[in-house]
């Protein structure tokens, strides 16, 4: 197991938790067993980022897209995604995990918004990792509907044009009340970040690998971390600049 810096892991770690279907695929199998072993997969991501101390950890889980897809698939992960809030609960509640959703719940079944909000609930005191699904969602539509609100507002006279900004628009969008991701994991080899979290992704380091979700272990993630801790993340700022940032914080320090 690759030695990570327990100062330098990102603070919000966001995945696209791509290839289940294509996992499946490959051994002849339904594609529905592939999301039924990508859930093992969550699991274990979920559980190391929180023993590793993450504060916030964001899974791409289910797209706006992805309601154009057959619908028995669909509804298998409906299926699938309301036993695993169920029977995830108790899991979050263990390791003090609480849970959030991003996205157009609108679209989601009835039965499912139930489950999300007993999830909801019964973690809202828990003050460790903060586990985010993003379920029916799109970046675009995400900025949409918050440029909506915002219009309608501006319209009732409750805000003033000039007081829209980039950090307004950002506090009304779905993850208003979380920092932007710091690191972004894509498994199956695509690279690219399908609409998701397209304003937060501003300068957010990527990592991509051709691992499929249900293969991605406990060894992947520490070298997608390891990766991230040897980075140098700028902001649009010079190495020089950084250096002379970090030689100030250490001098303040002493």
């Amino acid at each position: 197991m690759l030695e990570l810096d327990p100062t330098k892991l990102p603070n919000h770690l966001a995945i696209i938790m791509d290839g289940n279907g294509r996992w499946a695929q490959q051994r002849m199998l339904k594609r529905i067993v592939g999301h039924q072993r990508g859930v093992e997969t969550v699991r274990m991501v979920v559980e190391q980022a929180s023993l590793l101390g993450i504060r916030y950890l964001t899974l791409f889980a289910f797209s706006s897209e992805n309601w154009s897809r057959p619908k028995t698939e669909v509804r298998a992960l409906m299926g699938l995604l309301k036993r695993f809030v169920r029977s995830e609960t108790s899991r979050m509640m263990k390791h003090n995990i609480r849970f959030n959703v991003i996205g157009n719940r609108l679209e989601l079944p009835e039965d499912i918004n139930q489950s999300l909000d007993e999830a909801l609930t019964k973690t809202a005191g828990n003050n460790g990792m903060v586990l985010t699904l993003a379920l029916s969602y799109g970046g675009r539509q995400e900025i949409a509907r918050a440029a909506s609100r915002i219009a309608r507002e501006v319209a009732r006279g409750t805000l003033h044009p000039d007081q829209v900004n980039d950090d307004l628009l950002g506090s009304y969008l779905d993850t208003g009340s979380l920092p932007d991701p710091d690191f972004l994991i894509r498994t199956s080899g695509e690279m690219r970040i399908s609409n998701f979290l397209l304003w937060q992704l501003a300068y957010t380091e990527l990592y991509f690998t051709d691992i499929n979700w249900p293969d991605f272990t406990m060894i992947e993630l520490h070298r997608a971390l390891a990766d991230f801790q040897a980075r140098e993340r700028r902001f649009g700022k010079t190495s020089a600049q950084i250096r002379l940032t970090k030689g100030a914080d250490l001098s303040n320090a002493c």
